[in-house]
């Protein structure tokens, strides 16, 4: 099967949406799979090389874009994107717009065309049931086998293990403290945050929480804090929420920094994992405890029944960061600066100047913890 056709097919059917990718394969719903690299007869108009399955998708999906941003988005998923001239051959051939496909294809004919060489031709009249099996065995392409079912890849399970860790050590302090169980809620949050210098070591079972802001129009969420805390690059959250294709948003994600400097973290400066989440309504007593650093949006609603006096009491105890665009106007940032807060600026289309901020981020909580858990 001509993996161009059954794009093509699938853009006339409105189905592009139904499209995954998932590793190194691209998933055509539950009808075909194919190798992401696997050439294709799109070819580049200028060096003749033909563009892998994984440009040719990517195109169809994300054909509204502006070539410019279409470029970018390109780049951050590490796909091979297609040059402005072969763009409108290939959408031409895809014939966006229209209820039905030509009869005809609308690639260029110097295109080389796709062939199934591999495949053995079908028999022209199969006399018994055993032959027709035979073809079939011989042209089906097998979508999962006893190993691929088991590779779970995206997931990450550290998450998990730290929630097992962190229910294992509440049952211990509920049994250690059953006497005092009648105190309410408020009071046992103010008593954990009387005293923020927590008796644990990084490394030791104790992971801090960093919290984000929940609404869509700041710039670090909880879809992108990952890429841009560990892999030092700046996501649109827009655009993660669309590659999770209808997904249920995270809890909590999990973000490691690499190292951390001191003696009491983790013994030899090992990695140390972080809590990330954006529901502060859901901590605990304990988990207020641990909240190091929040990503603030500007706005004093952000901060509604939070156990704390006020901003002073807030940062005092909690790191603050306001991540910005850098062309942005004075006045985004007007209530911030009246907060003991970061502002870290970023740049809206210079990707390589994501990694000094997200460093300086590390860096500033580095600082703190190690300040506040000595």
């Amino acid at each position: 099967m001509d993996p161009l056709a059954v794009l093509r097919d699938y853009a006339a059917r409105g189905d592009l949406d139904k499209i995954i990718f998932t590793g190194d394969d691209i998933l055509f719903g539950s009808d075909y799979s194919f190798p992401a690299n696997i050439p294709t007869a799109f070819a580049s108009k200028q060096s003749g090389r033909p563009y892998p399955l994984s440009a040719a998708v990517f195109l169809a999906q994300h054909n509204d874009l502006k070539h410019t941003d279409f470029l970018q988005a390109a780049r951050l998923r590490r796909i091979p994107p297609v040059s402005l001239p072969d763009r409108k051959t290939f959408l031409d051939f895809l014939q966006f717009g229209h209820n039905t496909l030509p009869t005809e294809p609308l690639l260029p004919s110097s295109l080389p065309s796709f062939t199934q060489e591999a495949q053995p031709p079908p028999p022209e009249e199969p006399d018994d049931d055993e032959a027709s099996t035979a073809h079939i065995r011989a042209i089906e392409r097998p979508l999962k086998d006893r190993n691929s079912i088991l590779d779970a890849r995206g997931r990450d399970f550290l998450a998990i293990y730290h929630g097992v860790l962190r229910r294992e050590e509440e049952r211990v302090r509920n049994k250690d403290s059953a006497p005092s169980a009648g105190r309410n809620e408020p009071s046992a949050a103010a008593a954990a945050l009387a005293n923020p210098k927590v008796d644990k070591s990084l490394g030791d079972g104790f992971v801090p929480i960093i919290l984000v802001p929940s609404a869509s129009q700041t710039l670090i969420t909880i879809y992108n804090v990952r890429d841009f805390l560990e892999d030092f690059v700046f996501v649109p959250s827009d655009e993660k929420v669309r590659a999770l294709k209808g997904s249920p948003k995270p809890e909590c994600v999990t973000v490691q920094k690499k190292h951390i400097r001191g003696e009491r973290a983790g013994g030899a400066g090992g990695p140390v994992a972080f809590e990330v989440r954006d529901k502060p309504a859901s901590l605990k007593a304990d988990d207020w405890a641990r909240v190091v650093a929040v990503f603030v949006l500007g706005k004093e609603w952000q901060f509604k029944d939070w156990p704390f006096k006020d901003h002073v009491d807030i940062f005092n105890k909690v790191i603050g960061f306001f991540v910005r665009f850098e062309d942005d106007s004075v006045d985004s940032a007007k209530v911030v600066k009246q907060w003991n807060v970061k502002i870290i600026s970023i740049s809206k289309n210079k990707r390589h100047q994501d990694r000094p901020a997200a460093l300086e981020v590390w860096e500033r909580l580095e600082e703190f913890v190690r300040r506040t858990l000595k």
